[in-house]
């Protein structure tokens, strides 16, 4: 039985555990994700068949508000039994005492998930704190149309993703007569990050780091001569010069409002495979491809991320937990959450045993799959994330923004701000 709370879409409830559905239940664990009502579907069927298999009640709560609500879930020491939320929140979690340390040997079927994938959940203090449920890695989005009609092929270096953005931009590719289309869509804005979490695979892809490990932690990295070429390279080719490469208004986008590629004036987007089933609908499954992102000076990195299955500290749910985690990673609870009639909340399986493209019958996803597999990285997990990519959003908007800036003087400026943000969690080297 799924018991799906009416506040849960926007407001969780704050009450103590005694008082709030299935906190006085040992047999009933409540759940948190941070969903909207279509992928909370999905969920929801794969809980029901978690239950039909263990008779164990899930009071499920498909949270927006996800970390504010948490927080104030925290000051009352009430936390939710399971929460499933993105993998760089791991560090900040951790750091609050959020979270239970987790043993992977005690999750049945742990062996199914890599070492690599498992390397994800590790603390600072070497403890597990998160059991890998989806992965992600993003690729390059681009209309095959376009590209048939100017008799362009997909970029497989920067130089050639530039000149195919121009032609995009220049020549016509929807055939209205009108000069109406740009090359790719860029959510350029600082708001929550997000001109970090897009620009992080040319970082990645042009040699460039914004932390490394150091000794036992970590230091700044972010006025290297790589992190200057590849941040001018953006600067001067994407976002300064009126050349319609990027979309209007790019440097105050975020994810929900760049929407020029499925609106139809766009060419290519650099973003996560959660956009395909949106995509294949508008422009077309027969409009667009799915390929890696072009090569930059030091390869193809992109970035990759997911979510985890965290236990709440201080409940005393851990077997029940330790079932629905072991359910949630085996092939069959992967499965299900991957196909439906509703978006999909795993989109790279962790378990090893399945592929991606096999399970959706979709060839696109192998390209995703082997992106993550083969040429990814991911935001460091152990630290608290959140303020170092936040600063570093801010940093790289306001070059972007001033196309007059000194762009080696802007990085040494975030450097020294990155080393302040590690200062504070005792992490700088």
């Amino acid at each position: 039985m799924i018991t799906v709370a009416g506040l849960a879409f926007g407001t969780a409830a704050c009450g103590s555990g005694a008082d709030s559905a299935g906190g006085g239940d040992p047999n009933t664990l409540e759940v948190w994700t941070r969903s909207n009502p279509d992928p909370a579907a999905t969920y929801e069927r794969v809980f029901a068949a978690f239950t039909e298999k263990t008779d164990i009640k899930i009071d499920y709560q498909p949270v927006i508000n996800f970390d504010q609500q948490l927080q104030s879930r925290a000051s009352t020491k009430d936390l939710p039994d399971v929460m499933i939320n993105d993998t760089a929140l791991m560090g900040s979690y951790q750091s609050q005492g959020l979270l239970k340390p987790i043993d992977p040997a005690a999750i049945e079927g742990h062996d199914q998930i890599t070492d690599r994938t498992w390397a994800s959940t590790v603390g600072i203090d070497g403890a597990h704190y998160g059991i890998p449920y989806s992965r992600q890695a993003q690729t390059l989005m681009i209309r095959k149309d376009w590209l048939q009609k100017l008799g362009l092929k997909a970029p497989t270096t920067w130089a050639e993703m530039l000149g195919v953005a121009k032609a995009f931009a220049e020549r016509d590719p929807d055939g209205d007569g009108k000069k109406d289309t740009y090359g790719m869509v860029v959510p350029g804005s600082a708001q929550n990050g997000y001109a970090a979490w897009w620009g992080a695979s040319f970082l990645w892809s042009g040699g460039a780091k914004i932390i490394e490990p150091e000794g036992k932690g970590y230091r700044p990295a972010m006025d290297s001569a790589a992190a200057v070429r590849t941040v001018t390279w953006m600067k001067d080719n994407l976002f300064c010069g009126d050349n319609g490469v990027i979309q209007p208004g790019a440097i105050s986008a975020v994810t929900g409002t760049a929407t020029n590629f499925q609106d139809g004036n766009a060419g290519m987007y650099l973003t996560g495979p959660y956009n395909i089933a949106t995509y294949d609908a508008t422009p077309g499954k027969d409009k667009y491809e799915v390929v890696p992102f072009p090569a930059g000076p030091a390869g193809s990195t992109v970035l990759a991320d997911g979510e985890n299955i965290y236990f709440g500290a201080r409940t005393g749910k851990t077997k029940q937990e330790q079932a629905l985690a072991a359910f949630l990673i085996s092939p069959e609870g992967q499965k299900l959450a991957m196909t439906g009639a509703n978006q999909p909340v795993v989109r790279i399986p962790v378990n090893a045993t399945l592929d991606a493209a096999q399970v959706r019958d979709d060839p696109r996803w192998s390209v995703v799959q082997k992106a993550y597999e083969d040429a990814s990285e991911q935001f460091p997990n152990a630290p608290d994330f959140a303020p170092i990519k936040q600063d570093t959003a801010d940093a790289l908007n306001a070059v972007f923004t001033y196309c007059g800036s000194d762009v080696g003087t802007g990085l040494k400026e975030l450097n020294d701000t990155l080393a302040g943000d590690l200062k504070d969690q005792d992490l700088l080297q």
